[in-house]
């Protein structure tokens, strides 16, 4: 199994750059660990990880 961890940034410029304005540094910053590796993704799955990305980092913003 290929493990890897990349930053949300990279997902997006590669698999759906139009996103990439719409977010904000912060959440561009935000490590993502991929099971297969990123020659892996596609662009649905890039989409999804954005979704759970925010979700996760806004639940956690509210947390604090």
């Amino acid at each position: 199994m290929l493990m890897e961890t990349v930053k949300l940034s990279r997902i997006v410029m590669k698999l759906t750059p139009d996103m990439y304005p719409c977010l904000t540094s912060t959440e561009l910053d935000i490590d993502i660990v991929l099971k297969y590796g990123f020659d892996s993704l596609e662009a649905e799955d890039a989409l999804d990880i954005v979704k759970m990305s925010i979700s996760e980092y806004q639940k956690d913003a509210l947390l604090h």
